[in-house]
């Protein structure tokens, strides 16, 4: 069976071969700059997100597709709905805001124009979960700013379980990529 795929490779000729290396690695880097121009637009490394877990329920669940934004000309607010990510940690984590704090520094007694340029302190809990997420802070005690990716504004459910699929079987990913590469060259023929 491989035999053949290298003899249909063989009569295609490099220039053919060729072509189709450059058209997925164009197809690649469309991919990488819709998802770079999309953070831009968005203010968010990470625009769009899979749920990896039930710690959400019933609000979301697992696979659901999360998009998100991350205004910079808004305070988060009790109830919002956040990605965040703690330094050292792989996987970010969706959760509900339980509690925001303002802080207010006064340096030589003047105090922010705006309440924007104030540090925010926010508290999360997972809907689903018993307590709050200090524990999983790694030893902070608040989320800041910094730690948040964005801020849920829109969902699709169960569209990311082909994206847990392909994580829990990584053999199923290379079959999915081998399959369509065998696809393309079928259909230049």
């Amino acid at each position: 069976m491989f035999s053949d795929e290298l003899k249909a490779l063989r009569r295609l000729g490099f220039r053919h071969v060729l072509l189709q290396v450059l058209n997925f690695v164009q197809v690649l880097a469309s991919g990488f700059m819709m998802w770079k121009g999309l953070g831009l637009i968005t203010n968010t490394e990470s625009p769009i997100v899979v749920v990896l877990s039930g710690s959400m329920e019933p609000a979301f669940y697992r696979g659901d597709l999360l998009f998100l934004t991350n205004p910079a000309d808004q305070r988060y607010a009790t109830g919002d709905i956040t990605v965040y990510k703690i330094p050292g940690a792989d996987i970010p984590i969706v959760h509900r805001v339980l509690e925001t704090h303002d802080v207010v520094a006064k340096p030589d007694d003047y105090v922010a124009a705006s309440p924007l340029a104030q540090p925010q302190l926010l508290l999360t809990k997972g809907d689903n979960n018993p307590v709050d997420d200090l524990d999983l802070y790694q030893g902070l005690e608040w989320l800041e700013r910094r730690h948040i990716i964005g801020k849920v504004q829109a969902f699709l459910p169960y569209v990311g379980y082909v994206t847990i699929a392909m994580n829990d079987f990584p053999q199923l990913k290379y079959a999915l990529l081998g399959g369509l590469g065998l696809l393309a060259l079928i259909q230049r023929e």
